[in-house]
């Protein structure tokens, strides 16, 4: 018996949830590299702001280290994924395997400390949201990273008088006042959310500003 193929079906590529998982997953690494291969270029060519490029590119590489986790032994490293894909990024296999943004890689002396406190940082920022965004609720949770947050924005000149400062020390003290195994409610959680959210724009809008004026 003859099997007719039909060249309008879409092929598929799983047969179970768990391979579908799997090729997305792969997916959303590929999305990534061409991504950051495209941000450094555009970095290189002055098409995008160090304030503008640094937060971007620490955001890809946190997500770029979260979907190896995922892909696990289906990419036992970066160059042969790459390879077996044939992906010509070599701006964004650089920096993949450097780790850092280039602006703290290639950072002037005198500048270096204030650039690596923009991407530690922006990491919190980062590390902060997701953790919210996966439904951590408890305050033993939340504490010591909201804390660390809080820690390295008060390092920047004029922090003080940003809107998002207040209301993060806020956040504080209302998990202070909590027993660890408590948890924040759901609509605590969103307006925690909203707040570091509106906090972390204000955090580039002000960078941003400063180098314009520099």
């Amino acid at each position: 018996m003859s099997v007719s193929l039909s060249l309008d079906e879409e092929a598929r590529l799983y047969t179970t949830n768990a391979e579908r998982e799997k090729y997305e997953s792969l997916a959303t690494l590929y999305g990534i590299v061409v991504a950051l291969d495209c941000l450094e270029r555009a970095y290189v060519r002055d098409s995008v702001t160090a304030a503008e490029y640094s937060p971007a590119c620490t955001r890809l590489l946190s997500q770029y280290k979260t979907m190896l986790k995922l892909v696990g032994d289906d990419v036992p490293s970066i160059e042969l994924f790459m390879g077996r894909y044939r992906m010509d990024h070599f701006a964004a296999l650089h920096r993949l395997k450097v780790g850092i943004p280039a602006t703290v890689e290639h950072s002037s002396e005198a500048g270096l400390e204030t650039v690596q406190w923009v991407a530690e940082t922006t990491q919190s920022f980062i590390t902060f949201m997701d953790a919210l965004r996966l439904r951590l609720r408890a305050k033993d949770q939340l504490h010591p990273m909201l804390q660390e947050l809080v820690t390295g924005y008060a390092r920047f000149k004029g922090s003080k008088d940003w809107e998002g400062r207040s209301k993060m020390v806020g956040w504080l003290i209302t998990l202070n006042g909590m027993k660890a195994s408590e948890d924040i409610t759901e609509e605590q959680s969103r307006q925690l959310m909203f707040d570091v959210d509106h906090a972390y724009a204000e955090f580039f809008r002000s960078l941003s500003s400063k180098e314009n004026t520099e």
